[in-house]
Parts: structure tokens; C-alpha cells; sequence
């Protein structure tokens, strides 16, 4: 062993393979390995939700009971395909989160359909990933499952339904613990009426153009979701100034970008509405959480 390590060249090499060894295990921690935190049971927070009592409206596009409107409307824009969901709920207890197999931690995920269906929900959109990251505040239903602040800004929907945003480097989660959603991904869109990004705005090193996932509130109890296909010579994808606009024009007063590109998608009554890609083939990416409307 000895007069093995007596050539440098080999002490060169065990060290490269240490290195690929820890490179590796980063990896897999960072993208792979599952690390379940906390099991949720399947209703939790504010029980306020009433079932439904008559025979609710169903088509392809819309559904109406006496607490959950929903219409979808399918439009092309900015040479893209655009997905724009009107909701009204009568109470904030209808608008819900929900985990990936019903687990916080992390990458504990599945597919967007999936989730929502465990959760019988009537429309669901992907959230805001927070599986992918150690930072970034999470409080959903009413609970708080982190409380270590990232440099986004993070949208907050108080128990009556209204939306706000915050800026997690300047606001604890102590002082926002008392509220129905916390969701850390941003940018914000729109706030008080008001675009708040501009052409250069971006995630990260996203492209300019991509699948989109947002979300906003037009007035108490009443929300806009969008979500736009990308990456494919149907559909370029949008940019968060496009995005942006569609959520003014429709009279929002506050917008908020979700997790997008591979994994945008749209739910409705068990069918997803739109096209998920990675750019490569048209499927669902797995996802840590959704945001949903349902009982």
C-alpha cells in the first residue's frame, strides 16, 4: 500500500475520485434523494369549507356550485398559447395547498394531475417547488412548515383571501404566521394595479421566453390563473412583462409568477388543460406542491 501512494500521480488520482465521489452525493442530495419532514394529514388549517349541497354545472371549460366558479378560456398571444382560468370562491377556505404524496420535505414529489387528484381537487396549478430549496418561506393551510427567509419576494394570502406581497429579507415569518398561504417564488407580477416588471426582468437564467405559471386577484374572492405552453414551434412562451400585461388587462390588482417552464400546469376537473414540456418531449415534470381550488 505503502509504495502504491509513492507516486504522485496516484495520490492524484484517489483524490480526483474523492471528488467525484462528494460531487456526486451533492447531487443526489440536491435532486434526488427524498427527504421526508412532515406528514400532512389531508385537510388541515381553517375548516370552514362547506361540501357541496346541489349538483354542480360542469362543461369542458367551466364548473359552478353555490361556492366555486371556474371558467377557462383558451386564447393566442404573443405568439403562444395561453391558458386564462376566471375563479370565484365564496370563502378563502377553497383556495388550498397541497403537498406531493401528502409529505413536506424534500424532493418528495409527483406530478401536478396526481396531486390534485388525491386531493379531489376541481382545478389545480403547480406551486411554487419549494422541494428544490432550503430557503424560501413555507406556510400552507395555516401552517408553517419553514421559516428561512430567501432573497425572494414571497406572495401571502391572508385568511380572507387577499393577496399581498412581501419581501422575505425585510419581513420574518413570525409576523405572517397568522396567515391562510405562503408561497416563495416570485417575481411579483403586478401590485396595486401596477406592473412592477420590465422587459429585462427574469428567474434566474431562464429564457426570456417559457411556459408560464401565475397567479393574481382581481377583487375579493376573485382570481386569475394563467398558464401559457412553451418552447415548441406552436408556442414560444411568454415573458414575465407579457405575462405581467395579461394580468393588468384583466384587472388585477395584484399578480404573482409561480414555478414555470417544464413544470407549468393547468388541472381541470382531472384533465391537465395544457401542454407540459421541458422543451424536449410533452409530458408532466413532478412537482412538490400545488395550488388548488376544492372542498
Amino acid at each position: 500500500m505503502i509504495k502504491f501512494f509513492s507516486k504522485p500521480y496516484r495520490w492524484a488520482g484517489v483524490f480526483s475520485l474523492l471528488l467525484v465521489g462528494m460531487f456526486t452525493f451533492v447531487l443526489l442530495d440536491a435532486f434526488v434523494i427524498q427527504k421526508s419532514m412532515v406528514i400532512v394529514a389531508s385537510k388541515t388549517g381553517t375548516e370552514t369549507a362547506t361540501a357541496v349541497e346541489v349538483e354542480p354545472v360542469v362543461t369542458e371549460t367551466s364548473y359552478a356550485d353555490e361556492h366555486i366558479e371556474i371558467s377557462i378560456e383558451t386564447l393566442q398571444e404573443y405568439d403562444s398559447t395561453i391558458y386564462v382560468a376566471d375563479i370565484q370562491i365564496s370563502d378563502a377556505s377553497y383556495l388550498k395547498t397541497a403537498f406531493a404524496n401528502s409529505t413536506y420535505g424534500r424532493n418528495v414529489k409527483a406530478k401536478t394531475s396526481d396531486i390534485a387528484a388525491a386531493q379531489n381537487a376541481i382545478f389545480a396549478i403547480n406551486g411554487d417547488y419549494y422541494g428544490f430549496r432550503d430557503e424560501g418561506y413555507v406556510l400552507r393551510n395555516g401552517v408553517v412548515y419553514r421559516d428561512s427567509a430567501s432573497e425572494n419576494e414571497a406572495l401571502v394570502i391572508d385568511k380572507t383571501g387577499n393577496f399581498s406581497i412581501v419581501s422575505e429579507s425585510e419581513v420574518r415569518m413570525t409576523s405572517l404566521s397568522e396567515n391562510w398561504q405562503v408561497l416563495s417564488f416570485g417575481p411579483a407580477l403586478v401590485e396595486n394595479g401596477t406592473i412592477t416588471v420590465d422587459s429585462s426582468s427574469e428567474v434566474g437564467q431562464a429564457k426570456e421566453s417559457n411556459p408560464r405559471t401565475a397567479i393574481g386577484q382581481i377583487s375579493a374572492g376573485h382570481y386569475l390563473v394563467i398558464v401559457s405552453d412553451g418552447r415548441t414551434d406552436e408556442s414560444e412562451g411568454l415573458s414575465l412583462l407579457e405575462l405581467a400585461q395579461e394580468f393588468q388587462e384583466r384587472g388585477c390588482t395584484v399578480a404573482y409568477n409561480l414555478d414555470g417552464g417544464g413544470s407549468s400546469t393547468m388541472v381541470f376537473n382531472g384533465e391537465v388543460i395544457n401542454n407540459p414540456t421541458d422543451g424536449r418531449s410533452i409530458e408532466e415534470r413532478e412537482v412538490s406542491d400545488i395550488v388548488y381550488f376544492g372542498y
